[in-house]
C-alpha cells in the first residue's frame, strides 16, 4: 500500500478485503496475514491502524453493524407501499444476502472478539440485533399505518423474521433461498398479525 493513504481508506480496504476472505473461506480463515495479503499490503499496515487482530475483527463488525440503520430507513420508508409480506422478503433477503451470516458466524466463532463485542453490545449478537430493530421499527410503522394489528406482538415477531431469516441463509456454500422460499416462511409468521386490506 502506498504511504500517505488516508486511514479511513486502509482501514475500508482492511475491512473489504476481510469481508472477501470472510465469504470465500470461512472464520477460520480469518487471520490478519490473509488480510493483508487479499488486500495487497504489508502486515504492518493493518498494525498501524488496530491495536491487535481482535480490535481490527471488532471495528469490522461494528462498521458492518452500522451499515444497518440505512437499511433499517431504507425499510421503514416503504411502510405503507407494496405488501407488508413483499417488504420483509425484501428486507430480510438484502441482509442475508450480504456479508450478515458471515459476520454472525464470525461472532459466534471467536470467543475474544465476542468478549469484546459485549462492552458495546452486552446481549444477544450484533448484526442480528440490530436487524430484529429494524424489523421491528418496521412493523410498528406499517401498524401506525393500520396494515398491521393493534394487538400484534411485534417484540416477539421481529426476532421470529430474523431468526428464520438467518437459517435460509445460514448455509454459506450451499444455494440462496429462492425468493419464494422467503416470502413464503415470512406470510406464515405474520399471518395472523397482518391485516388484510392492503395495496
Amino acid at each position: 500500500m502506498p504511504t500517505g493513504v488516508a486511514i479511513h481508506d486502509a482501514r475500508e480496504q482492511l475491512f473489504v478485503a476481510a469481508e472477501r476472505v470472510l465469504l470465500r473461506d470461512g472464520p477460520s480463515a480469518l487471520t490478519s496475514r490473509a488480510v493483508t495479503t487479499e488486500a495487497g499490503c504489508a502486515k504492518g499496515v493493518l498494525h498501524r491502524h488496530f491495536a491487535d487482530f481482535d480490535a481490527f475483527l471488532a471495528d469490522l463488525v461494528l462498521d458492518r453493524v452500522a451499515r444497518i440503520d440505512g437499511q433499517a430507513a431504507d425499510l421503514r420508508g416503504r411502510a405503507g407501499a407494496g405488501t407488508v409480506a413483499d417488504n420483509l422478503t425484501g428486507a430480510l433477503t438484502d441482509l442475508f444476502e450480504s456479508v450478515a451470516v458471515a459476520i454472525v458466524g464470525l461472532v459466534i466463532s471467536r470467543d475474544d472478539l465476542r468478549a469484546r463485542l459485549r462492552r458495546t453490545t452486552p446481549t444477544g449478537i450484533p448484526v442480528l440485533n440490530e436487524a430484529t430493530v429494524m424489523i421491528a421499527s418496521y412493523l410498528t410503522a406499517e401498524r401506525e399505518l393500520g396494515r398491521i394489528a393493534a394487538d400484534a406482538d411485534i417484540d416477539t415477531l421481529a426476532p421470529m423474521l430474523i431468526g428464520t431469516g438467518h437459517m435460509l441463509f445460514a448455509d454459506r456454500k450451499g444455494t440462496p433461498p429462492e425468493t419464494g422460499t422467503v416470502h413464503k416462511a415470512v406470510a406464515a409468521m405474520i399471518v395472523g398479525a397482518e391485516r388484510t386490506s392492503q395495496g
